[in-house]
This record gives structure tokens, C-alpha cells and sequence, in this order.
């Protein structure tokens, strides 16, 4: 099997210390599971920016561009409020997400049996939840361009950010979402806010097309952006794979976060268009911020992170029974009462980011057998 290679761009705040415990995951797999990779390291966001001027350099994106997968930490803090725009943390991240044409981001919100009451909703209402959101990364109001603020006289100024979409962009997002949910329940919803926006209006025109065309044994509904966050916490269960632009899948994937019980519980992947030889570049990460309240200090929550070696075993490294595996040893650690601060519940153990990695470890290695 050929050797993979990983770039880890660690980032800042808890971006490290989650991503120390997916080394070790990798480490597991590359000695029980013949996982030849190759692991390179680089810096992003702000600790890239205090050393080079810059949220992230060349050098990193080329060999961003090189490697099977990126996994990325996080990426920002408070004490880089004040740096340009231009070079902003978060410059990292969306640079990263453009230049590698990353235009499909799959977010998951997985309700594990054991964290079920950890939900801010009940557990009816959650238990055996099962989504996946497909945001699209590269066009939308993030992108779009004018994007300025600009003196308009009188003490006035005026902010300027454009929602643009295509129809080649629209589609493309939509037939990853058709595809996967021809392998889950046959059930896509697709958001947008064709009531008040012009792009809305085209979201919602291509995407019926598309399924008209090619996916006319997939279930398709429409909802407008406000009324979907609305019913992902009055009967989340009603979903099976939500489609949307690049604006409104960050909105509702952090909405469908606190269904599972906490930020620190969602993965992430990020992909791109698969070449000619098949390969497609692939970033992964979890959906958590950089958490600077508990950077430091041991307790951070990298199961997030775990999960998206996960999604990386089964989307880029086609591993997908290493991908379950990894996912039991999860589910199995949890069912044990283990819990870092932000999923703790009375009568549970808690641990800090180091302990649940062992603990994951521990039943990765009962479950190989």
C-alpha cells in the first residue's frame, strides 16, 4: 500500500493539543492497521501570523497541495483582533479552503447513544440522530466580490459583501449531496432563501433541475434557511441530508451541534473534485472554534477531531472499516461514562483531552482484538 501523506497544520488555542491526540490515533493505525503515512507539520492562523506576517505561507500551501489530506486544528483568538484584515487568522482557513478548491464541506451530526441526554433538546428528540450537512465552501457571500468597506462622505461608510452563485457551482454541491443520500435514507432538503434573494431563487431552480434530470429516485424538499434552523430543534429527526450554500451551512451546522451535546462532538470534511487518477484534495477538521478560555489547559474535548480522521479513513483513504472502528471505539469510550467538561453529566467520570485519548486508544486496541 503506498505511503499517505498528511500535512497537520495544528493552528491555535486548543488547535494543538486535539491534534496531538489524532497523532496518536494515526500512530495506531499505521502500527495495527498497516496505515503507511508520512506526517508533515506547518503553521496557520495566528502562530503563523506572530512569526511570518502572514496567516499562512507559501511553503504551507504548497504542500498543502501535495498531500492526500490536511488536518487542520483551529485557527484565530482575541489577541489578533487588531491585526489587517488581509492577515487576519482565519485568512488561513479560507485561503486553504479556495486554493484547494475545496467546494464540498460535509458536517455530520451524529448523536451518540450515550450523549443523548447531553442535547440541549430531549432525548427523543435526539436519540439515533443521524444528519449530514452539505455546505458549499467556495462561492456565496464569503467570496463574492465587491467586498469593501468604503467612505460614501457626510461621517457615512458603507460595508459591501456579495452573494454570487452559479449554476456549474450550485450543481456540483447538489449531486454530492444526492450521491450521499442515495447511500443513507434517499432524502435530500435543500435551504436556501429564495423568498428574498435572488440567489435563492437560482439555488432553488438548479438544484429541482438536477433531480429532475438525474436523481428522480431521491426525496426532495425545500426550506427556507430561517424555518430549517427552527425545525432542526423542534424534530431534527425529519432530516436525512440537508444541502445548502456557504453562508447559511455555517449557520446550521452549529445549530445542529448542540443537538449532539456539544461542538466538541462534530468533524468535519472538506473536498474537493476527484482528477483524473481519482485522487481529490481533502481537508478535515472539527467544527470547534480555538476555544483560548481553555487553551492550555488540558481539558479540551478532541473527540471532534478523532471523528475526523474518521471521515478521512473513510472519504479520502478509503478505509472504511478502520473508519467504523475507529467510530466503536468512540462510542464504546462514552458508553463507559467518560467526559471531558463540555458533554460532563452527574454521575459521569471526568477526563481531560490527554485521558479521553487514552481511553479511545484503550478500546481501539480491545476492539482489534
Amino acid at each position: 500500500m503506498s505511503t499517505k501523506k498528511i500535512l497537520i497544520v495544528a493552528g491555535d488555542g486548543i488547535g494543538p493539543e486535539v491534534m496531538g491526540q489524532v497523532e496518536r490515533v494515526i500512530g495506531w493505525f499505521a502500527k495495527h492497521r498497516d496505515f503507511s503515512v508520512s506526517l508533515e507539520h506547518e503553521l496557520a492562523g495566528g502562530c503563523c501570523y506572530d512569526v511570518h506576517g502572514v496567516a499562512i505561507t507559501d511553503t504551507t500551501m504548497e504542500k498543502a497541495m501535495k498531500a492526500d489530506a490536511v488536518f487542520l486544528g483551529a485557527v484565530g483568538g482575541p489577541q489578533w483582533d487588531h491585526v489587517p484584515y488581509e492577515v487576519r487568522p482565519e485568512a488561513a482557513l479560507l485561503r486553504l479552503r479556495k486554493d484547494l478548491e475545496l467546494f464540498a464541506n460535509l458536517r455530520p451530526a451524529l448523536c451518540f447513544a450515550a450523549l443523548a441526554d447531553a442535547s440541549s433538546l430531549k432525548r427523543e428528540l435526539v436519540e439515533g440522530l443521524d444528519i449530514m450537512i452539505v455546505r458549499e465552501l467556495t462561492g456565496g457571500v464569503y467570496f463574492g466580490e465587491p467586498k469593501m468597506i468604503e467612505d460614501i462622505g457626510n461621517g457615512e461608510r458603507r460595508g459591501v459583501d456579495t452573494q454570487v452563485y452559479t449554476t456549474s457551482e450550485i450543481r456540483r454541491i447538489a449531486e454530492v449531496a444526492f450521491e450521499l443520500a442515495r447511500k443513507r435514507s434517499g432524502h435530500v432538503t435543500s435551504v436556501e432563501k429564495r423568498n428574498v434573494m435572488r440567489t435563492g431563487v437560482l439555488w432553488y431552480e438548479d438544484v429541482s433541475r438536477l433531480r429532475a434530470e438525474r436523481y428522480p429516485d431521491v426525496k426532495l424538499e425545500h426550506m427556507l434557511a430561517d424555518n430549517c434552523c427552527m425545525q432542526l430543534v423542534r424534530d431534527p429527526k425529519q432530516f436525512d441530508v440537508i444541502v445548502t450554500d456557504n453562508l447559511f451551512g455555517d449557520m446550521l451546522s452549529d445549530v445542529a451541534s448542540m443537538l449532539t451535546g456539544s461542538l466538541g462532538m462534530l468533524p468535519s470534511a472538506s473536498l474537493g473534485a476527484k482528477d483524473s487518477s481519482g485522487r481529490a484534495r481533502a481537508m478535515y477538521e472539527p467544527v470547534h472554534g480555538t476555544a483560548p478560555d481553555i487553551a492550555g489547559k488540558g481539558i479540551a474535548n478532541p473527540i471532534a477531531s478523532i471523528l475526523s480522521f474518521a471521515m478521512a479513513l473513510r472519504y479520502t483513504f478509503e478505509r472504511g472499516q478502520c473508519a467504523d472502528l475507529l467510530e466503536k471505539a468512540v462510542d464504546a469510550t462514552l458508553a463507559k461514562g467518560l467526559r471531558t467538561g463540555d458533554i460532563m453529566q452527574a454521575g459521569m467520570t471526568k477526563v481531560g483531552t490527554v485521558q479521553m485519548g487514552d481511553a479511545i486508544l484503550a478500546e481501539l486496541t480491545q476492539l482489534n482484538g
